[in-house]
C-alpha cells in the first residue's frame, strides 16, 4: 500500500478513508433520519439512535487518523489543469469546512449526550460523558448539533457537486485523484 501521494494521485489509505467516511457519514444521517419512522422508546428507534451515536464516534475517531495521513501523505497531488485562483480557495475553504464537521459534529453530539449524564454507546463500550449533567448546556448542544448537521448536507452536496463539476465540466483530474488507481 503507497503511503506518499504521488504527482498527480493520493496515497490508497487516504483513498480509503476518503470512501470509508462518506460511507459512514452516510450511515450516520441515514439512521437518525429513519429513526423517525418509529415511535419514540420503541427497540428499532432506539436501536438506530445507538448506531447514529457509535457511527458518529467513528467518524470523529478516523478523522484523526484522515488528516494525520493528510501530512504524512506528502503534497497534495497536482490538479491538472491549474484552477483559478478562486477555485483553489474555494477547494481550501470546503476542506476546512468538512474537518469542521467531521470534528465538530460528533464532538457536539457526544457532549449532548454528556449533558443529559448519558456515556456514548461505542460497540460494545461506553465512552465516558465529557462534563456534568446540565440541564443548561444540553439546549445548546442539541441546537448546534443539529444546526450543523443540516449545515451538513449543504457542505457534503456542494463537495460532491464540485467533484462532478471538474469531472465532466471543467474536465480536469480533481475527481480522479480521490479514485481507485484503475480509474
Amino acid at each position: 500500500m503507497r503511503w506518499k501521494n504521488s504527482i498527480n494521485h493520493y496515497n490508497a489509505l487516504s483513498i480509503t478513508l476518503h470512501w470509508l467516511m462518506l460511507a459512514l457519514i452516510v450511515a450516520v444521517y441515514s439512521t437518525i433520519e429513519l429513526r423517525e419512522l418509529f415511535p419514540k422508546g420503541s427497540d428499532p428507534r432506539d436501536a438506530l439512535k445507538s448506531f447514529h451515536f457509535m457511527l458518529g464516534m467513528s467518524v470523529f475517531f478516523l478523522v484523526w487518523l484522515r488528516l494525520a495521513f493528510r501530512f504524512i501523505g506528502g503534497a497534495t497531488p497536482a490538479i491538472t489543469p491549474t484552477l483559478k485562483k478562486h477555485q483553489q480557495k474555494a477547494a481550501e475553504f470546503m476542506h476546512i469546512a468538512l474537518y469542521i464537521l467531521m470534528i465538530a459534529m460528533p464532538m457536539l453530539g457526544w457532549l449532548l449526550l454528556s449533558s443529559v449524564g448519558k456515556p456514548v454507546p461505542f460497540f460494545g463500550l461506553e465512552i465516558p460523558t465529557l462534563i456534568e449533567e446540565s440541564q443548561t448546556l444540553k439546549p445548546i448542544f442539541k441546537e448546534l448539533h443539529e444546526i450543523m448537521g443540516t449545515a451538513g448536507y449543504f457542505l457534503i452536496g456542494l463537495h460532491a457537486a464540485a467533484g462532478l463539476f471538474h469531472h465532466y465540466v471543467q474536465r480536469d483530474n480533481t475527481m480522479l485523484r480521490m479514485l481507485p488507481k484503475k480509474y
